[in-house]
């Protein structure tokens, strides 16, 4: 069985194009795995296919980079407008990282009278590789794509409604504009063969069948992209792409090359939990045996069967799809040895998930099944990571936007019986002081039995920013004895856990400068507590201050919309730091600033709607900044009701 996936923008007809071309020759077999991926089994020509439809948008980058993982060939499918191509940039991008050889596909030319060369070389520009157009469009009088001219065989076929394509003669008034395609096809077809550059120079038309093998070998090694026309929910195309996957894509052998894994049995493709279903992972054969009981990734493989939940025939075919259940040390992501499950390359997760969320259960005692149940969705999910809260301890998911953490809380609900509710992550700022005092407190305490007593100078001072807390001592004469002076510093260490206006105290540092034991009330437990009280009663007086942290932003962004970004980081008290081309990806930017931690969720929303989905940043501390006015009475006021 061979494996393709098509990706591609929202809108541009990717689940019609997968029927149409499942429905070619024979029935398909379709299911939805998961709601970001649909899997059809057909037959072509007597052989057997599979296809990947991946849902649009960026949520589903990473779903589509483990299904491409898993495939031979990749379908860009593409609408009719050069204003698109741009929505096309991120699948672009993931498919020339993956190494996949990709077809693209211009979809729906029955909607649309644009130039085929602009749409080509708007789309051009965002790749690396070479796009060439492998068919000329026939339009009627109206300008209606009809037909097409294949440019190597220069033969004419004429759309039919729900028939085959009619052959037919090359219009006369398409004759020049096809040999001008056609000889712009094989010159950049010589870039990869002496012999067609020799006939070229020498003005020798190449064989048909010469040509073909050329284009064929070239997009096996991924060293081209060909793009073909058609209108899917007309049937319109599909024969001839299809042809081409079948005589260009690679064999399954060369995706163990692409992923540096020797020789895998098995790669793990998707994966969900449903309920009074379990786990279930999707695998593709690619070695053998893989059957019930044989050992993969260390562990032994439970039931297997067909997307359509029919038992299949075992040992899998190299290169068949099976859904594999009762075996829950399967995840996607992994390419699976007898022993070894090796996670695939970083670039098949997608994109960092930036929307942060603090989920905690409607019902407490749902604590644990909700941490459960989250470590098993984002097991199964490569655009979600989870973290704690170091001040609650709530977990905190990490997702791809507003629209992933609805996905999620409704499958927390549907298949694991939890209700939960998101909330903004709490806990970013910081306080600190603004000048040194000294203080002295004695801790004295009599509860009958043996006493408390510790006394204790301190002086605290700021530092500077990023200093964190410092501790030292310049006590004379053995006034505290050094066996006590380990407890001090603990005490105020704990001190700094939460200052006066509730948040916790960074870049001080405390000195003890005197003190005073008792022969036999003193012990460590007392000195700490004489120097924590003494240093909270010390920073009510120090001029606390709030602290905000700032964040080094790397924007990456499709060079059209980078001019924009400017006013953006403006708007969101942010410092822009500058742009340049990104080294790798053409037609991209990376746009550095210096943004307040708290506007990142602002800048998620904004770049959703400025870039229309398709700019995506990183983002890490940088430092701490003060912050004062009205900005400063509003967090703290905040703090205080979310302590009361």
């Amino acid at each position: 069985m061979r494996c393709f996936t098509i990706l591609g923008p929202s809108q541009a007809g990717k689940s019609t194009l997968l029927k149409a071309l499942s429905e070619l020759d024979g029935r398909p077999v379709t299911a939805r795995f998961t709601d970001a991926l649909t899997v059809s089994q057909f037959t072509y020509l007597g052989e057997p296919w599979a296809g990947f439809d991946i849902a649009g948008g960026p949520d589903y980058l990473g779903h589509a980079g483990e299904a491409l993982a898993a495939s031979d060939a990749a379908i860009l499918c593409v609408p009719p407008e050069p204003d698109a191509a741009v929505l096309a940039a991120p699948y672009l991008r993931l498919v020339e990282q993956s190494d996949v050889p990709c077809f693209v596909f211009i979809n729906k030319m029955d909607q649309d009278e644009a130039r085929i060369r602009d749409i080509v070389g708007a789309l051009q520009a965002y790749a690396n590789h070479h796009i060439v157009l492998r068919q000329a469009p026939i339009r009627d009088a109206d300008g209606h794509v009809v037909g097409a001219v294949d440019l190597i065989s220069e033969r004419a076929f004429q759309y039919q409604e729900g028939q085959p394509s009619k052959l037919i003669e090359i219009p006369d008034d398409l004759h020049d504009r096809e040999q001008e395609a056609r000889a712009e096809l094989l010159e950049h077809l010589a870039d990869f063969d002496d012999h067609l550059m020799e006939q070229l120079i020498e003005d020798r038309a190449p064989p048909t069948e010469e040509v073909y093998k050329v284009l064929a070998e070239a997009h096996r090694d991924n060293a081209v992209m060909a793009a073909y026309l058609g209108a899917a929910s007309h049937g319109n195309g599909l024969t001839r792409l299809m042809k081409a996957l079948r005589h260009e894509a690679p064999g399954m052998e060369a995706i163990g090359l692409r992923l540096g894994v020797a020789a895998p049995l098995a790669i793990g493709v998707a994966g969900d939990t449903k309920k009074h279903v379990g786990k279930s992972t999707l695998i593709r054969a690619l070695g053998s045996p893989v059957q019930h009981g044989s050992p993969l990734a260390g562990g032994t493989i439970g039931n297997l069967a067909g997307i359509d939940g029919k038992p299949v025939p075992e040992p899998l075919d190299p290169g068949t799809l099976a859904v594999a259940v009762k075996s829950d040390h399967l995840e996607p992501g992994f390419a699976y040895t007898a022993t070894e499950a090796e996670e695939l390359p970083g670039w098949t997760r997608g994109r960092p998930p930036a929307y942060a969320r603090v989920l905690v259960p409607a019902n407490e005692r749902d604590d644990v099944r909700l941490s459960a149940a989250l470590a098993r969705i984002a097991a199964a999910d490569p655009g979600m990571e989870l973290t704690q809260d170091s001040e609650t301890g709530h977990l905190v998911a990490r997702l791809q936007g507003p629209i992933h953490m609805r996905r999620v809380l409704a499958k927390l609900a549907e298949d694991f019986g939890i209700e939960a509710s998101e909330h903004p992550v709490s806990g970013i700022y910081r306080e600190t002081i603004t000048r040194t005092v000294e203080t002295h407190h004695r801790h004295r305490k009599q509860t009958g039995g043996a006493g408390q007593f510790a006394d204790v100078q301190l002086t605290i001072r700021p530092q500077g920013r990023g200093a964190g807390f410092a501790f030292d001592d310049t006590v004379k004469g053995g006034a505290v004895p050094k066996n006590y002076i380990p407890a001090v510093e603990a005490g105020a260490r704990e001190a700094m856990e939460q200052g006066p206006l509730g948040f916790p105290v960074v870049d001080v540092a405390v000195t003890l400068t005197d003190g005073k034991p008792h022969a036999v009330d003193s012990s460590d437990h007392a000195f700490r507590t004489a120097a924590k009280t003494g240093v909270r009663e010390a920073l009510e007086k120090a001029g606390a201050v709030v602290l905000q942290p700032v964040e080094r932003v790397a924007i990456h962004v499709p060079t059209v919309y980078s001019g924009a970004l400017v006013a953006l980081a403006g708007s969101l008290k942010g410092q822009v730091l500058g742009f340049e081309p990104h080294g790798q990806a053409r037609g991209w930017d990376v746009f550095q600033a210096l943004l307040p931690a708290a506007a990142k969720e602002d800048l998620f929303q904004a770049l959703g709607g400025l870039t229309h989905g398709t700019a995506w940043f990183e983002s890490r501390f940088d430092h701490y900044e003060e912050l004062h006015g009205k900005d400063a009475d509003r967090i703290r006021e905040a703090r205080a009701a979310e302590l009361a």
